[in-house]
């Protein structure tokens, strides 16, 4: 028998350390008086927000602005040039919830919906500008601002450290109506395709997300060939591609949600998010991808 009664080496604690087996009595005792430290978990984010859609109208419409993004994982960039934001550290089993919201593409004409992990909150993207018979509107303001219509349209603002400005119409070419693309997370939106989105390695694998809406022009979708824009990919919080010429523009895609954290935790999961989990090394990656709910890890 050890001392005061302990088995073998008797235990030790601290303020920051606790070591040993203590009985259920010393636990409860010492953590009235903030004196036994309960085990932490760091979890990193990426949080994009659904992308703006592209502008309407008969003649060069401006693409959609991208969703924000914010990320705090390793030492990659959040939107608009920001630097790596701090992960969040919590107390697994604490029965604190973690509110997670994903956020829709905006339909034509129409902002993206607010992305959400617990306090972090990124912006919808701005909507394109619609432009009809050489009268554009202004893009939309936005987490990355939506592009401008052709002739008078100016370009949206995006949000500090979560996506770029796009860029207004082109007035200057008479013969071939330009509208402005969308405003992406990596660069301000472009007249020839789309805009940087910023690229995150946080599921273990290199994908590039929230890129700025392509523009439109008096002969179709912003590549110059007739018909639609390209229908943007779900979960990337893209910008919605411009028609232009009367053709179809198209919304924004939906946002997502990404929680890294360490593989000895778990998630439960509210029944109002779409959500799915991998092991990636000593992580595991949560990815959430519709809805809106409350998290908890344990």
């Amino acid at each position: 028998m050890g001392k005061f009664g302990y088995l073998g080496a008797r235990p030790t604690q601290s303020s920051s350390s606790s070591s040993g087996v203590f009985s259920v009595n010393d636990v409860a005792n010492l953590l009235d008086q903030s004196l036994y430290p309960l085990q932490t978990a760091v979890i990193s984010y990426l949080v994009v927000a659904g992308g703006g859609g592209a502008g309407g109208g008969n003649d060069a419409p401006g693409g959609g602005g991208a969703g924000g993004l914010r990320n705090s994982f390793a030492s990659e960039s959040s939107g608009g040039g920001g630097s790596t934001e701090t992960p969040i550290t919590i107390t697994p089993g604490d029965g604190t919830t973690y509110t997670v919201t994903v956020g829709a593409g905006g339909s034509a004409g129409n902002k993206g919906a607010d992305s959400v992990f617990s306090t972090i909150t990124s912006e919808g993207g701005g909507f394109g500008a619609s432009s009809n018979n050489q009268s554009g509107g202004t893009g939309g303001a936005g987490g990355s601002g939506g592009g401008g219509g052709h002739a008078s349209g100016g370009a949206g603002a995006g949000t500090t450290n979560q996506g770029f400005a796009g860029i207004a119409g082109n007035s200057s070419d008479a013969s071939n109506h330009q509208g402005g693309g969308g405003g992406g997370a990596g660069a301000v939106g472009v007249y020839g395709g789309n805009a940087a989105g910023v690229t995150s390695s946080i599921t273990g694998s290199s994908v590039e997300y929230a890129e700025g809406g392509q523009r439109g022009t008096k002969f179709g979708n912003s590549t110059g060939n007739s018909g639609a824009g390209a229908v943007v990919a779900a979960n990337t919080g893209g910008g919605g591609n411009a028609g232009g010429g009367g053709n179809t523009s198209r919304p924004g895609g939906s946002g997502v949600v990404i929680l890294r954290y360490p593989a000895g935790n778990s998630i439960t999961v509210g029944s109002g998010l779409t959500s799915s989990t991998a092991t990636d090394g000593d992580s595991k990656v949560t990815t959430f991808t519709a809805g809106t709910d409350t998290i908890t890890f344990s």
